[in-house]
C-alpha cells in the first residue's frame, strides 16, 4: 500500500511544480504569479478542491507522447470567496505556454457545467499563447467546445474573465462573451492576429502593447472593463466586483447590514450650476447618493461621457447609469450607447436594480457618429432598458433633451420612479436652438435679430426649461429638492424590492447587433 501512497504523492508533486522549477522562475520574472498562486490568493484559504489535476493530453504527434505533464496546462476546481462557492480555472504559462489542448478544453468545460447546474459563478484566470498547434483541429475544437458553454451560462451565472498574459487568436472570444474582463497593466493583452501577421498583411508596425494591450482595450476598444497594475491588484479586483453580484439569475445580491440615519445631502443642494451650459462632475451626484465609498466604477477610461458601475444603497447593490456632463456635455454617442447598454444588460439578468443619473443635451452630432452607426447603436440603449424588468428608478439633475430623454429610463419605457431636481430642463431641444426653429421668422424681420432672438430664448427658456409640464402629465413622479435624493431612493428602492414583470411569451427579442 505505501508504494501505491508514495506513487500518489509522487503524481500529486509533478502536478504541483508544472512546467518546473526554471519555468516558474521564469514566470516570477515577468511580475507575474503562477497558475496555483493565483488560484491560492483569490481564493479563502484550504477552500480549493482541484479537479483533474492528473489530466494529460493525448497528443502523439511531432513527439508530443514524450511530453507529459500532469494538468495539462490549466489548474481546475472550486473554492470559495469569502465563503461564496465558486468555480475557477487558472491556465498555467510554464505548461506549453498554458496552450489550450482538447483535454485542457475538456477539464475547463467540465467546471463549467457543474457551475451551470450547480448555480455558481465561473472565474477563468486567463494566460496563454492560444491553441495547441500540435494539435490541430482538435484544440480549435476545445475553444468551441468552452465558447458553446459561455453562450449557454451567459445570464443563468456571473462570468468573469481575468487576462493575467497572452490571450490571442481564437481565446479571445471566451473572454468577449463573459460578463466582465479584467486586464493586468503591462503583463496581459488581447489581440485576434498579432503584430507580426498585422504587419505582414497591413504593414502597420505596431507593439503588442499598443495593439493589445490594457490601456488599448481600457481606452480605444473597450473590450476590457477593468484595468489592474498587477496579478495582486487583478484578483483583488475580482473579489470586490463578485461582492456586488449574486451566485446566479435565481438570487439577488446579500444585503449588508445598514442602520438608516439622517440621509439628507445638503452637498446636492447648489451641485448643478446656475448656467446650463457649464459642466459638473457627476461623480460628485453619484458620491451624495451612495453609501459611502461604495462606488466601484466600471469602464471608467472608455466613452467617458457615460458613467456606469456598481454601488450600494442602504447596504442594497445597484447598477448607476449615468451622462458625464464633462465630457461631451454629456451627450450620447455610439460607444458610450453600447458601454450602458451592455451594463444594462448584465444587471437586468441577475436581478441588480438600475439607478439612471440624466443630464443629456441629446445625441453627438456629426458625421463620424452617423456613419458609425449611431442609429443603430443609440438603440442599443434604448432597448436594454425598455427590456429590463428590475426595479428602475431615474432622477433628472439638469438635461433630459429630445429622443435621449426617451432613451435614458424615462416613463414611457418602464422606469418605475422618475425624480427632477427643480433644475431639470425636459424639452424637445434646448432653448436657443427652439427659439431659432419656432420664431425663425420674428428673428430674420426683427430689426436686431440677435436681440431678438436672445429675447425669444428667454422666452422659451422661462416656459419649457423646467420640469413641471413633464410633472403635470405624470412623466416626473416627484420634483424634490436634490439634498432629498438619497433618502427618496433608499424609500423608493425599498418599495420596489417585490416588482414582478410579466412579459410576452418569446423565444427572445432581436436586439440591434
Amino acid at each position: 500500500m505505501e508504494s501505491k501512497i508514495d506513487k500518489l504523492n509522487n503524481k500529486i508533486a509533478l502536478a504541483h511544480i508544472g512546467g518546473g522549477e526554471a519555468r516558474i522562475k521564469k514566470q516570477h520574472a515577468k511580475r507575474k504569479l503562477t497558475a496555483r498562486e493565483r488560484i491560492s490568493y483569490l481564493l479563502d484559504e484550504n477552500s480549493f478542491e482541484e479537479m483533474g489535476a492528473l489530466v494529460t493530453h493525448r497528443c502523439t504527434d511531432f513527439g508530443m507522447e514524450k511530453q507529459l505533464y500532469f494538468g495539462d496546462g490549466v489548474v481546475t476546481g472550486y473554492g470559495t470567496i469569502n465563503g461564496r462557492l465558486v468555480y475557477v480555472f487558472a491556465q498555467d504559462f510554464t505548461v506549453f505556454g498554458g496552450a489550450l489542448s482538447k483535454s485542457h478544453a475538456e477539464k475547463i468545460c467540465n467546471i463549467m457545467d457543474q457551475a451551470i447546474k450547480v448555480g455558481a459563478p465561473i472565474i477563468g484566470l486567463n494566460d496563454s499563447g492560444g491553441a495547441r498547434i500540435q494539435e490541430g483541429v482538435s484544440s480549435l475544437g476545445g475553444y468551441a467546445d468552452i465558447f458553446f458553454r459561455n453562450v449557454q451560462a451567459s445570464g443563468v451565472i456571473p462570468q468573469i474573465s481575468a487576462i493575467m498574459g497572452p490571450c490571442a487568436g481564437g481565446a479571445v472570444y471566451s473572454p468577449a462573451m463573459t460578463d466582465f474582463t479584467i486586464m493586468v497593466e503591462e503583463t496581459s493583452y488581447m489581440f485576434v492576429t498579432g503584430p507580426s501577421v498585422v504587419k505582414t498583411v497591413t504593414n502597420e508596425e505596431v507593439t503588442s502593447e499598443e495593439l493589445g494591450g490594457a490601456s488599448t482595450h481600457s481606452t480605444k476598444s473597450g473590450v476590457t472593463h477593468l484595468t489592474s497594475a498587477n496579478d495582486i491588484e487583478c484578483l483583488n479586483d475580482l473579489k470586490i466586483l463578485l461582492s456586488y453580484i449574486p451566485q446566479n439569475n435565481k438570487e439577488t445580491t446579500k444585503k449588508i447590514p445598514f442602520e438608516i440615519k439622517n440621509e439628507v445631502r445638503e452637498e446636492l443642494e447648489n451641485l448643478v450650476p446656475e448656467n446650463n451650459n457649464k459642466p459638473y462632475d457627476m461623480h460628485n451626484v453619484i458620491k451624495g447618493i451612495i453609501d459611502e465609498g461604495s462606488f466601484f466604477e466600471i469602464q471608467k477610461d472608455f466613452a467617458e461621457n457615460i458613467i456606469i458601475g456598481f454601488a450600494r444603497i442602504a447596504g442594497r447593490s445597484i447598477g448607476i447609469i449615468a451622462n458625464q456632463p464633462m465630457q461631451l456635455a454629456g451627450c450620447l454617442d455610439v460607444n458610450s450607447s453600447i458601454k450602458g447598454a451592455r451594463f444594462t444588460r448584465f444587471c437586468d439578468c441577475f436581478n441588480i436594480p438600475l439607478l439612471v443619473l440624466v443630464d443629456v443635451p441629446g445625441f453627438l452630432p456629426g458625421t463620424d457618429q452617423e456613419w458609425n452607426g449611431i442609429i443603430k447603436n443609440g438603440a442599443k440603449l434604448l432597448y436594454a432598458l425598455s427590456d429590463a424588468t428590475v426595479p428602475r428608478i431615474t432622477v433628472i439633475t439638469r438635461k433630459a433633451y429630445g429622443g435621449a430623454y426617451d432613451v435614458m429610463n424615462s416613463k414611457h419605457i418602464g422606469a418605475d420612479m422618475n425624480f427632477a431636481w427643480p433644475t431639470a430642463e425636459i424639452a424637445v431641444m434646448g432653448a436657443k436652438g427652439a427659439a431659432e426653429i419656432i420664431f425663425k421668422k420674428e428673428i430674420n424681420e426683427a430689426e436686431n435679430p440677435e436681440e431678438k432672438w436672445k429675447e425669444k430664448e428667454a422666452e422659451y427658456a422661462n416656459k419649457f426649461a423646467d420640469p413641471y409640464r413633464a410633472a403635470r402629465r405624470g412623466f416626473v413622479d416627484e420634483v424634490i429638492h436634490p439634498k432629498n435624493t438619497r433618502r427618496k431612493l433608499i424609500k423608493a428602492f425599498q418599495m420596489l424590492e417585490g416588482k414582478e414583470v410579466i412579459r410576452p411569451n418569446r423565444k427572445h427579442g432581436n436586439i440591434p447587433l
